[in-house]
């Protein structure tokens, strides 16, 4: 372990050198210059630090000041050694952060006793942190484990309502990224902005409730049946309810909103404006913008302009203002992900 040893006399740097050199796990490192010292603790870390008080320049308290403001030198012991035995500087010393204090001449027994324990203390404050380091370390992956696992879950929970609704392979994905869009482009804190990302895609959960014979009805509905698949909402958020997960709770809030209208003429509870949250606002575009640009069995692709006009007629009516300006704002990503997914999935209209 590195010994920094600091002390303007020769003599008593060889001495001192010479009394740690009877521990064996002490490599002591002189230097006749404070000034010179803190360079050094610039870009090295000793274990330890025996330093002199009276010496030209800077003395061993302004010493202390400065290497205590150091990055990483906060826990590093150091003890100084002085001839003069005034109490309060004793008292200084000690309050500027001096873990012990020796008067001149040093004693051989006390010095090796003394430099002994603070240096077994300061091993055992470092295999406490790499040991606290390394269980950090398990605890983010077991984290990201746990997460990911969630999140594949959720993911195959989410395309169970996908798979009887017709929709396209890559319709959750798809609107995924464009809430996403949305979202980043309202200036919501990146953490947010992934959080909506991935829970956007159990907007349709409830759909599981639905009868078939409702759901894949290929012509129009009746007012019984628009009544019943109208339930959807309620159905999804009860599904996702009650869960202590920040992603299941953000879904339920989605699956339970996205199909309230910014005027107020949406379901499951006719909400408006700011009434309606956030998520399911920004999730109401972007569903819809994607069912509008995506072929269906019941209907072709939209091109790219025309989806958008519908957006811009709508804005204020059907869909909140500020997330249909967030999803034009950025044409460069909207076709990006547009194209990405055409690569992946086809059957998108024209992306020009």
């Amino acid at each position: 372990m590195q010994v920094l040893v600091i002390d303007d006399n020769e003599m008593n740097r060889e001495l001192f050198c010479h009394m740690l050199s009877m521990l064996d796990v002490a490599h002591p490192v002189p230097m006749a210059d404070a000034a010179e010292a803190l360079d050094w603790c610039a870009c090295h870390t000793p274990d330890l630090v025996v330093v002199d008080y009276r010496m030209p320049g800077v003395d061993g308290l302004e010493f202390l000041r400065r290497f205590r403001a150091l990055t990483g030198m906060a826990g590093v012991p150091v003890v100084m050694v002085t001839a003069d035995s005034e109490e309060t500087l004793c008292h200084e010393a000690l309050r500027l952060s001096a873990n012990d204090f020796l008067t001149k001449p040093v004693n051989n027994v006390e010095f090796n006793a003394r430099i002994g324990n603070l240096l077994a203390l300061r091993q055992a404050q470092q295999q406490l942190a790499a040991r606290a380091e390394a269980l950090a370390v398990a605890v983010r992956k077991a984290t990201a484990a746990v997460v990911a696992r969630e999140h594949e879950a959720i993911d195959r929970l989410s395309r169970t309502a996908e798979f009887r609704d017709n929709d396209t392979g890559c319709h959750l994905s798809r609107m995924a990224a464009y809430a996403y869009l949305i979202a980043r482009r309202l200036g919501l804190a990146q953490t947010e902005c992934e959080l909506i990302r991935d829970a956007a895609p159990m907007h349709d959960i409830g759909k599981v409730g639905i009868p078939d014979a409702i759901l894949r009805k290929p012509g129009a509905l009746s007012a019984g049946e628009r009544e019943v698949i109208e339930r959807h909402p309620q159905i999804g958020a009860e599904i996702l309810a009650g869960s202590e997960s920040p992603l299941l709770q953000a879904g339920a809030v989605i699956a339970l909103s996205h199909h309230e209208r910014y005027d107020g003429r949406g379901y499951p509870h006719g909400l408006a404006g700011a009434a309606i949250p956030l998520y399911g606002r920004i999730v109401a575009v972007a569903d819809v913008f994607d069912a509008l640009t995506t072929a269906r069995p019941y209907k072709g692709a939209w091109a790219l302009g025309r989806a958008l006009d519908h957006l811009r007629t709508q804005s204020g009516g059907h869909f909140d203002p500020a997330c249909v300006d967030a999803l034009l704002g950025d044409m460069d990503a909207l076709r990006q992900i547009q194209r990405r997914f055409q690569s992946e999935c086809g059957a998108l209209g024209s992306v020009a």
